[in-house]
Parts: C-alpha cells; structure tokens; sequence
C-alpha cells in the first residue's frame, strides 16, 4: 500500500510526543531511537537558561554523539552535556554549528576542551567572527554572571555549500543553501531516519525574528531546500520537533505573507513608518508576536526596498 506524505507526517507527529523529564532547563525529547532534541526556552536569554533559548539536536552513534549546536555560552554548554548524560554515556564527537547566532556556536570552547570535532559553514564562521563582539556585549547584560568562562572559538572544520559525514556508521549531511535568519545558516539531514535538524531556517511555535542580517528570500529558499527532503521529522532552531506541515505554516508561510504584504506596501508608495501596519494578523496565535511583528515588518521593507 502506497503511503501518502501527510500519512507519514502523522504519524511522525504522533512519536514525536513522547519525552522525557526536562534535565539542565531543557526538555529532552525522543524523536526516534537515536534522536533526539533538546528544548529550550522560546523567550529571551536569562541567567537562567545560560543563552539555551534555543533548540538543539543529539544524534546517538556507536562511536559517540553528534550534538547539532554548542549553547549560547560555555555554562550552557555544560547544560547541554547534563541532558545528553541522561541520554547516553556516549561522549560528544562532533558539534555542527547550524549558523552564526550566540546559542548556535559561543559553546565552542566548553566542547574544543574535549577534544570534540566543531564543524560550521565557512559563512557561519564569518559571520560568527564579525558578530562575537556584540553577542557577547549583549549577552552579558541578558545573562550577566553566567556567562562567565564563554570564549569565542570557531570551527576549523569548514564547508562551503554541504559536507556528508559518517559517524558511527550513521549518514550526516550538513547543508548551507545560502543566508536565512543569519548568513551562515546550514541545517542537518539524517536520510536513514529522514530527521532533519532545521537550525534557524525553522521556528515553530513562537514568531520567528527578521534581524539586520536576515536574508527573507534567502530564509525561503533554504526552507524549500528542506522541504525538498520530505522529512517525516523536522526538530527546529526554536520550538518542538514537528511534522514538515507545521514548520511550513509557522516559518514559510509566514514569511511569504509579510514578503508580500510589504511588496503591495512598497508599490502603493508606503514607507518604512507605515510597513509596520500591514496586516500580520493570521500569525498572532505565535508567541513573541506582540514584540516581533512590527520590527519584522521595517527589516523586510528594508531589505525589499531594493530589491
């Protein structure tokens, strides 16, 4: 019997429920028997969380664990290994950074110490380089004291569009398909279990946020590059692992809507003061609505203003 795509996805859905206790402020979440995702906050940075407001991936192999994104600080990376030892014994091996955000890559150095392998794509460690200043002058008034021992270190593992590993016996395809929410953004494909870890090319959940260094027609290309796998399991940048389906309405459509809105904006002969009055109401089910939506909305018309 043939087995339709959207049958796949529910039932995906339907495994991706089963979680275990939240460990370390983040809630592990068994996506399949190797896989899994640990999820953090969906609000801001706080000392609390140590800049794990963020979505990270755990690939179990017989030769150690893939972690997908190192934590937003080196405490947060000792946050990330507490939840991975409720897991495994399985020490870390590979830490891919799926971009150039704080919580993608500044626990680099807590995971170098231990001899892991960090992977990244060459314009995620540019980006990571041109911003490491001001993520972490930022960070040390979001998180103060608990960013204590966080140092840049950046991969020396580099690639420029895609890179296949073998871990284990495991296929790991890392994929940059170009800018997204930052320049560098790749995500992570697992054929053999069709998981894919989207980085910051998927929110579900909460709004999504366009930044100064967003690429919005880039973000939907690189969503159309995922959905081009099928994956019966998508663990986003930002919420809980989720059907292809859901990452879609949350991330794609929504960039579509406001990308079109603000072009029929700009060919009325609107300005950036009024792009943040086009209507974005079909999407304020989404947490951090209220914050995002508007500043959404001036980074869009700027960056279509020239296109």
């Amino acid at each position: 019997m043939k087995v339709s795509p959207l049958f796949r996805a529910v039932v995906g859905a339907v495994f991706l429920v089963v979680s275990g206790p939240a460990l370390a402020g983040l809630k592990t979440v068994k996506v399949t028997d190797t896989v899994y995702a640990l999820v953090g906050d969906k609000g801001q940075r706080s000392p609390e969380n140590y800049a794990n407001n963020a979505t990270f991936g755990v690939v179990v192999t017989e030769d150690g664990v893939v972690l997908v994104d190192a934590g937003g600080s080196y405490k947060g990376a000792e946050e990330i290994e507490a939840a991975i030892k409720a897991i495994t014994d399985q020490p870390v091996k590979v830490v891919i950074d799926s971009g150039g955000q704080d919580h993608r890559w500044l626990g680099n150095s807590y995971w170098a110490a231990r001899g892991a392998r960090l992977i990244a794509s060459e314009a995620a460690v540019e980006d990571q380089k041109a911003r490491a200043s001001m993520e972490q002058t930022m960070l040390s008034q979001l998180i103060g004291d608990s960013l204590k021992g966080t140092e840049p270190v950046y991969a020396q593992e580099t690639f420029a569009e895609d890179l296949t590993l073998f871990v284990g016996g495991r296929e790991i395809r890392i994929v940059h398909a170009g800018p997204a929410h930052t320049p560098g953004d790749s995500f992570v494909w697992l054929p053999d279990d069709k998981v894919v870890f989207a980085g910051d090319v998927v929110f579900t959940e909460r709004l999504l946020g366009v930044l100064e260094v967003s690429n919005s027609a880039g973000w939907m290309a690189s969503f159309e590059a995922i959905e081009a796998l099928d994956p019966v399991h998508v663990v986003p940048g930002h919420g809980d692992p989720t059907t292809l389906a859901k990452a879609k309405a949350d991330t794609y459509d929504y960039l579509a809507n406001l990308r079109d809105k603000i072009r029929a904006h700009i060919d009325d002969g609107g300005d950036i003061i009024g792009s943040v009055d086009v209507d974005q109401s079909a999407f304020s089910h989404l947490e951090n609505f209220d914050t995002l939506a508007k500043r959404n909305a001036q980074k869009v018309f700027t960056e279509m203003e020239w296109e």
